[in-house]
């Protein structure tokens, strides 16, 4: 791909911590989720990554990344952190802690550094699609980064729709 892709603070951060990737561009479709960029780059929609603003019931911010045909069990992640429960953050509490917009939110670049938890499968994919900091866009790296860059912590929470 050209050099013509958003320069966002997820790619700021990327080029910072010299992060080799290479970004995609697709059309992004309102409520399409993993499933339409996976068909746009014409990837498994497994090694599509979702981005996750969830918040504990002390009200802590927290980052999921997860594959993008699973979805997180919030039972078992609130086990796996030790909090009563875990839920998603509305659109708008998402957007104040990271400063990305719904469907744009990238790990990388946040405005708070938050706590990330990523389900340990990730890191058994080559290569994982991952939102570079804007709607329509995502990064193509490998997930071994994620550890270098972020502070991840591998937690197993995925299940099936």
């Amino acid at each position: 791909m050209s050099e013509d892709y958003p320069v966002t603070t997820a790619v700021r951060e990327l080029r910072e911590k010299r992060v080799a990737f290479v970004p995609h561009l697709y059309n992004y479709v309102e409520h399409g989720g993993t499933r339409v960029s996976a068909e746009a780059l014409g990837v498994p929609e497994h090694g599509v990554i979702k981005t996750i603003v969830m918040e504990t019931d002390g009200k802590k911010p927290i980052l999921v990344l997860m594959h993008g045909d699973l979805e997180v069990s919030t039972k078992q992640l609130a086990r796996a952190l030790g909090v009563k429960h875990v839920e998603l953050c509305s659109a708008d509490t998402a957007q104040r802690h990271t400063g990305y917009q719904f469907g744009g939110t990238s790990p990388f670049g946040t405005r708070k550094r938050l706590p990330v938890y990523a389900e340990k499968t990730i890191f058994d994919l080559p290569k994982i699609y991952i939102n570079g900091g804007k709607r329509g866009f995502l990064v193509e790296i490998n997930p071994e980064e994620l550890k270098r860059v972020l502070d991840v912590k591998e937690v197993e929470v995925g299940i099936r729709e």
